[in-house]
């Protein structure tokens, strides 16, 4: 069985690293995860202890696993013939669920259930989104600023209810570490914060806009693209060669606003949720 299994990233990055380098927009949350936990402790996402794996049929690493608990464990693209063998090597683990390409998901929820007897549920479907070509800002109401630690409290409230929308959970301290590097972007119309969008560090060259938010008093008035392309803009700012984002599949709402932003779609994803 090719999967190797570890607690230790720094071990883990020393074999996979070039492997997740090869391909950081495809690899973009794992990027992030992996250089989360280097700088603020394995412990970042949870009180539960990550774990990290890769398959190596031969010498090279051809697929990587990642997971931070108690969220999915999210797998890279992989080879026909590690789906099987990653169902066997993580059986013994508790998972709450996963998070796969979409045409993968499949083959290792039924062997999961096969091997398990868990009950499955697919909890959402992503689009991974890659800058092609930012259009000039649109004329509208209102300006963009950085936000700064006086806003902290505002962004802990906006980000309890946007994960409160999407059903999960908010990673803690998050909202502390993108102040620390100015990256959060809010939406201001006569002086009041009416949108907010985030980017993340820049990992192998790439950065990922995350948690665009609108609270529902202020939807519809184009708030949100004009906060997603000022933070686009600042993650290039800070060094980004490729600016991507994920979205909520179920959403034609965002889906549509990023294309017309100058995203263009590179690969779906499924998480399905065990229990």
């Amino acid at each position: 069985m090719p999967w190797e299994l570890t607690a230790d990233v720094e071990a883990f990055v020393a074999t996979a690293g070039d492997f997740l380098r090869s391909r950081p927009v495809q690899h973009t949350v794992m990027l992030t995860l992996v250089g989360t936990l280097r700088r603020r402790g394995l412990h970042a996402y949870g009180p539960g202890d990550p774990v990290f794996g890769f398959w190596r049929p031969d010498q090279s690493v051809e697929a990587v696993l990642i997971q931070t608990p108690p969220y999915p464990m999210m797998f890279s693209a992989m080879p026909a013939a590690a789906v099987p063998e990653a169902v066997e090597a993580v059986a013994d683990r508790p998972l709450t669920g996963v998070n796969m390409l979409a045409d993968t998901v499949d083959e290792f929820v039924a062997g999961w259930h096969e091997r398990t007897g868990a009950t499955t549920t697919v909890k959402m479907r992503t689009r991974l989104y890659l800058l092609d070509t930012l259009p000039p800002p649109a004329r509208q109401i209102g300006q963009s600023r950085v936000a700064a630690a006086a806003d902290r409290d505002l962004l802990l409230r906006w980000h309890e209810a946007f994960y409160d929308e999407i059903g999960e959970r908010s990673p803690g301290g998050i909202v502390d570490d993108r102040l620390g590097y100015g990256g959060v972007v809010l939406w201001e119309v006569d002086g009041v914060p009416v949108s907010v969008a985030e980017f993340s560090r820049v990992e192998a060259g790439m950065s990922r806009v995350q948690m665009v938010y609108t609270p529902k008093e202020f939807r519809g008035r184009g708030y949100a693209g004009g906060a997603t392309t000022v933070a686009t803009r600042a993650a290039i700012d800070q060094g980004a060669e490729a600016v991507v984002l994920n979205t909520d599949l179920a959403n034609p709402t965002s889906n549509g606003l990023y294309q017309r932003l100058g995203y263009r779609p590179v690969e779906d994803r499924t998480v399905v949720e065990f229990w």
